[in-house]
C-alpha cells in the first residue's frame, strides 16, 4: 500500500476531532441537534484551518443514516455507513466538491444550476461545495442568486474562501457565515503529539514547539512540516534535526546578545553579529526572533505564569528578567521590531543587523553620551580626572548661584580647547552680543569664568540679567538642559517686575506703544520702489499739495486711499504720487506720476477724473506721466503695516512672561509668528 501523508490520513472525521474550532462546532452541533438547518454556509478563513473538513463533516452529517439504516440527520456522523464512508473517500455522488478558481465563468455555473433542480440519487440531500468561491467572475455570482436565496429542498451549498472581502454582499447575505480562526501553537503541538504517538515515532516536545511556529496556524502545514521532519530525521523528531530542516537561528545567539547587552559589551556583541555572517544565517530571521525573545522576557518579568514551561530556553528567560529594567526590554523591542523594518534600507544586511544592536547599546540607560566610556588605555585616566571634578562641584555651584542678578543654565561637558567649559564659537558669539550697542559698553555682567578642571559638572553663567525674589531659585540645583543660546537681554536700564508665583497673571503687562499718527514724513526715511538705485534718484521728501480756495490740505496718498473707486482706477489712485496740483479757473488739475503704464488703462483715469470731481465739487482735469513714484497710498499701507509688525513683535519680545520662558527655559520665538491684532 502507498504511503499516505499526515494531513490526509489524520483528517477529522467527526466534530469530536475537529480542533481549534470549538466555536464553530458549538453552532453547527446545535443547529443539527434542533433540525435547525440552513441552505447555504459560508466558511472562511487562512489556509489549513478545517474549511474542507467542516464541509466533509457536515455533509455526512445531513446524509447519515446510520449502522442499522435508520438514522436521521445527526451531529454525531456514524462513519460505517454507505453515505459516510463514501463521503470520507471522496466518491459520494451526491456530494459534489468544484474549484472556483477554474471553474470560474458564467457557463460553469449555469451547468451547476441546471443539474440541481433533479433529486439526490442516494441520499438526504444534494450538497454542493464551492471552494474559493470568491474566485468567480461578477457574472457567475449574478447567474447563483436566485438559486441561491431560494434553492430545492434537497440542495445545500458551502462556500469556502481565504478572502471573503472579494464576496458580493447580495451572496454573504444569504449565506451562515463562519470564521474559523488559526489554529494556536499550543492546539498544534498538543494534535501533533496525537499523531507521532500513534505513528510510535520519538520527538520532542521542543521540536514541535518549533514545527508549531513554523506552521503559523495552519494545521495542515503542521502536518506537511512533520512529515518533513520525520525523513529530515530519518525516524526520530529532535530538535536539533528541525532547526536544520527549518534554518531556525539558534536561540543561543540571541541570549549571548542580551547578555552582552546587559553587561554592556559593544565587543561581544559584535563578536556574535561576525559569528552569524560565518554561519550564513539569516539576519532578519534573527531579529524576528529577537523580537520573540524580548517578548517572553517581558513576559517573564510582568506575568511569570505565561512563560511556557517547555520551552528549552526558559532558564535563560528568567535569568534575563532579572538583568534588565521593564523599561529596558521594552525599548530593546521598539528597535528590533524598527530595526528589521529598516534591514532593507542598510547598506548591507550586516550593517543593518550591528547598527540595531549598537542602537540598543547606544540608548540604553546609563550609557548615554555624558558617561566616561573606556577608551583604550586612556580610561583610567579620564575616569580619575572626573572623580575630583564631580567632588569640587557642589562647592563651585553654590558660588556661582550666590552672584547676584545672574539666571543659570546648566552646561555641557568642557570641550577640548575651550575656556571653563565654554567653546570658543560661543565666547565668540557672547562677545559679538555684548558689543551689539553700537560700539558701547553693555551693562549686562560679564561671563565669569570657571577653572577647567571643574568646567564639566559646573553650571555656567548667561548674559541675561535678572532680579529673583522667590528662594526656590536659590536653592533648587542646576537643571541638566541642554547648551541653547540666552534669551534677548532687556533694554539697558529697564527692571524686570518681581517674580511672586510663576503665573502669567503675576506679571504687569507692558504699557502700549503709541500709535504714530503721521507715516509718510518729509525725511529720506520714505520708501523707495523696487529697482530704484539711491545714487540716480535720491529719495525726495514728502511735499503736501494744497490748493486755495479748498478744504484739503494737500496730502494726495491720504485722499487716494479713501475715494470710492473699484479695480484698476484703485490702482491708479493708490499707486500713483502727486507732482503737483493747482486752479486753473473752474478747474483743477492735478500732475500725477505713474510708475506702471497698465495703470493707464482705458477708462481708469475717467473713472478716478469722475471720483474727484464728486469730491470737490468742481472740475478736475488730470495730467499723467511715467516715472518713478515714492509717496503713494499704496507705500504709506505698507509702511503702516511694517510700523505695526514692529510693535507687535517688540511688545511680545518686551513681555514679562515671554521673558521668562526665554530666560529660564531657553525658549524661541518662532520667526514671522507673531502677527498684530
Amino acid at each position: 500500500m502507498s504511503y499516505q501523508v499526515l494531513a490526509r490520513k489524520y483528517r477529522p472525521k467527526s466534530f469530536d476531532t475537529l480542533v481549534g474550532q470549538e466555536h464553530v462546532v458549538r453552532a453547527l452541533t446545535h443547529a443539527l441537534d434542533n433540525q435547525r438547518l440552513h441552505h447555504a454556509y459560508l466558511f472562511t478563513g487562512t489556509r489549513g484551518v478545517g474549511k474542507t473538513t467542516l464541509s466533509r463533516i457536515l455533509a455526512k452529517s445531513f446524509n447519515c443514516v446510520g449502522p442499522d439504516g435508520n438514522g436521521g440527520i445527526t451531529a454525531t456522523p456514524c462513519g460505517v455507513c454507505e453515505a459516510c464512508v463514501a463521503i470520507d473517500a471522496g466518491r459520494f455522488v451526491d456530494y459534489i466538491e468544484m474549484d472556483a478558481a477554474s471553474n470560474r465563468g458564467v457557463d460553469e455555473m449555469a451547468q451547476l444550476l441546471e443539474q440541481a433542480i433533479y433529486a439526490p440519487s442516494n441520499a438526504r440531500f444534494k450538497v454542493y461545495m464551492i471552494d474559493e468561491v470568491h474566485m468567480l467572475t461578477n457574472h457567475a455570482f449574478n447567474a447563483m442568486l436566485k438559486t441561491l436565496e431560494e434553492p430545492p429542498e434537497h440542495i445545500k451549498f458551502i462556500l469556502a474562501t481565504t478572502d471573503p472581502q472579494k464576496i458580493p454582499v447580495t451572496v454573504l447575505s444569504r449565506c451562515l457565515q463562519f470564521n474559523l480562526k488559526q489554529m494556536p501553537p499550543g492546539h498544534i503541538v498538543s494534535h501533533l503529539e496525537n499523531i507521532l504517538g500513534q505513528e510510535q515515532i520519538e520527538f520532542e516536545t521542543p521540536a514541535l514547539r518549533l514545527l508549531a511556529q513554523g506552521a503559523h496556524g495552519s494545521m495542515r502545514d503542521a502536518l506537511s512540516l512533520t512529515d518533513q521532519a520525520i525523513a529530515y530525521a530519518a525516524g526520530k523528531v529532535t530538535l536539533d534535526a528541525v532547526q536544520g530542516m527549518l534554518g531556525a537561528l539558534d536561540q543561543s545567539f540571541l541570549v549571548r546578545i542580551l547578555d552582552a547587552l546587559a553587561e554592556k559589551d559593544g565587543t561581544g556583541l559584535l563578536a556574535v553579529a561576525d559569528e552569524m555572517a560565518t554561519r550564513s544565517l539569516s539576519y532578519n530571521a534573527a531579529l524576528q526572533d529577537l523580537g520573540s525573545l524580548l517578548h517572553r522576557v517581558a513576559l517573564a518579568q510582568s506575568v511569570p505564569s505565561a512563560v511556557p514551561d517547555d520551552l528549552p530556553e526558559r532558564e535563560d528567560i528568567l535569568r534575563l528578567a532579572g538583568l534588565f529594567d521593564a523599561e529596558e526590554i521594552q525599548l530593546f523591542y521598539q528597535i528590533a521590531v524598527h530595526g528589521r523594518n529598516e534591514l532593507g534600507l542598510a547598506p548591507d544586511e550586516y550593517a543593518g543587523f550591528s547598527m540595531t544592536l549598537l542602537r540598543m547599546l547606544a540608548f540604553r540607560p546609563g550609557f548615554g553620551p555624558t558617561e566616561a566610556r573606556p577608551v583604550g588605555n586612556a580610561a583610567p585616566a579620564a575616569t580619575a580626572a572626573a572623580r575630583p571634578a564631580a567632588s569640587a562641584a557642589p562647592a563651585t555651584t553654590a558660588r556661582l548661584s550666590a552672584a547676584p542678578q545672574v539666571a543659570t543654565t546648566s552646561a555641557p561637558l568642557a570641550r577640548p580647547g575651550s575656556a571653563g567649559g565654554v567653546s570658543p564659537a560661543r565666547a565668540a558669539l557672547e562677545a559679538a552680543r555684548a558689543g551689539m550697542k553700537g560700539g558701547t559698553s553693555s551693562t549686562r555682567p560679564p561671563v565669569p569664568a570657571v577653572n577647567a578642571a571643574v568646567a564639566a559638572p559646573v553650571a555656567v553663567t548667561s548674559s541675561v540679567p535678572a532680579t529673583r525674589t522667590s528662594p526656590a531659585f536659590d536653592q533648587a540645583p542646576p537643571m541638566d538642559l541642554p547648551d541653547l543660546p540666552p534669551a534677548p537681554p532687556w533694554d539697558d536700564g529697564a527692571d524686570m517686575p518681581p517674580v511672586q508665583s510663576g503665573r502669567h497673571e503675576d506679571f504687569a503687562p507692558p504699557a502700549a506703544a503709541q500709535k504714530k499718527t503721521e507715516v509718510l514724513n518729509a525725511t529720506a526715511d520714505a520708501p523707495m520702489q523696487r529697482g530704484q538705485s539711491a545714487d540716480k534718484d535720491p529719495v525726495r521728501p514728502f511735499v503736501l499739495h494744497p490748493i486755495d480756495g479748498l478744504a484739503w490740505d494737500g496730502n494726495w496718498p491720504v485722499l487716494a486711499a479713501t475715494l470710492p473707486v473699484r479695480g484698476v482706477a484703485q490702482q491708479l489712485a493708490q499707486q500713483s504720487e502727486l507732482m503737483g496740483a493747482r486752479r486753473e479757473g473752474n478747474t483743477i488739475q492735478l500732475d500725477l506720476q505713474v510708475s506702471v503704464e497698465t495703470l493707464l488703462a482705458a477708462g481708469s483715469v475717467d473713472k478716478l477724473i469722475a471720483a474727484l470731481s464728486d469730491h470737490f465739487g468742481q472740475t478736475v482735469r488730470i495730467n499723467s506721466k511715467l516715472g518713478p513714484v515714492q509717496h503713494t497710498a499704496n507705500a504709506a499701507a505698507m509702511a503702516d503695516r511694517a510700523e505695526r509688525q514692529r510693535e507687535a513683535e517688540q511688545s511680545m519680545q518686551d513681555d514679562p512672561f515671554v521673558q521668562k520662558l526665554m530666560r529660564e527655559f531657553g525658549a524661541t520665538i518662532v520667526p514671522g509668528s507673531v502677527r498684530p491684532i
